[in-house]
């Protein structure tokens, strides 16, 4: 058994909250009694992946989309109502990280993605809203686009969505979790060659296009598994606490 507070400490240090401007209430949003003997990690808070941890004897949740955004909080009603009042009843806490999950340079979902992809000389990418959350790098050797693909779905174990508008071979990659997709423009200028992200956007196309570069899309929730994953690794390793990455194998 550990304490849910040291748990809490270490995760906020480790992530750097306190760093990033966020409409994620980023941290621990529900508490339960201050004990944890076995977490279960997973990308959206919702009552699938609540009662998936419960069955499993988890109480403590890490996920990546949390309970708490702006103001959502201000009225528990509804389906937010029956969410809270679940974890509640059931003595489970939630800890929740948005952005700083996406912008860690070892586990977030950027940096183990771009790590699975094999890319080297990792750097900083992607701007979103004055932070840096993505990653970009280079192969270890050149290969054609179809090859790249098929290296992603290995990783992502998901289909794809593509822009195609780039080069014939592919050296230089990009990577930002999630929907991320107008940040194909930032790629553009940056002469990287295939930008990978998770979810597509219409006007990502003109700028793909316009720019010369590859767009690849392998799903928003694919995409930001790596994270809670990396996370419970991390927790399982430092407390050696139980811990479970719950898929659901969501398709979009």
């Amino acid at each position: 058994m550990t304490k849910l507070e040291r748990l809490v400490a270490a995760l906020d240090r480790e992530l750097r909250l306190d760093r990033f401007r966020d409409s994620s209430r980023n941290g621990l949003q529900v508490a339960n009694d201050g004990r944890v003997r076995k977490i279960a990690c997973g990308v959206d808070a919702n009552l699938e992946f609540f009662e998936a941890a419960r069955r499993r004897g988890a109480d403590l949740l890490i996920c990546h989309h949390g309970l708490s955004w702006g103001d959502s909080m201000t009225r528990l009603t509804g389906a937010q109502y029956r969410r809270v009042a679940f974890l509640v009843r059931n003595n489970m806490a939630l800890y929740a990280a948005h952005l700083p999950l996406d912008a860690h340079p070892r586990l977030g979902n950027n940096a183990q993605i771009a790590r699975a992809m094999g890319l080297r000389g990792l750097k900083p990418f992607g701007n979103y809203h004055g932070q840096v959350i993505g990653r970009s790098g280079r192969l270890a050797r050149p290969m054609t686009l179809a090859a790249f693909k098929k290296r992603v779905k290995r990783v992502m174990r998901h289909g794809l969505q593509t822009m195609e508008y780039g080069p014939a071979v592919v050296r230089t990659v990009a990577v930002v979790s999630g929907g991320a997709a107008d940040l194909v423009e930032e790629a553009g200028r940056e002469g990287i060659d295939v930008f990978l992200s998770g979810e597509p956007a219409l006007q990502a196309r003109t700028s793909a296009m316009e720019y010369g570069v590859h767009a690849v899309f392998a799903g928003h929730y694919a995409t930001e598994l790596f994270g809670v994953r990396a996370v419970g690794g991390y927790l399982a390793r430092r407390f050696r606490v139980p811990c479970e990455t719950l898929d659901f194998r969501v398709p979009f």
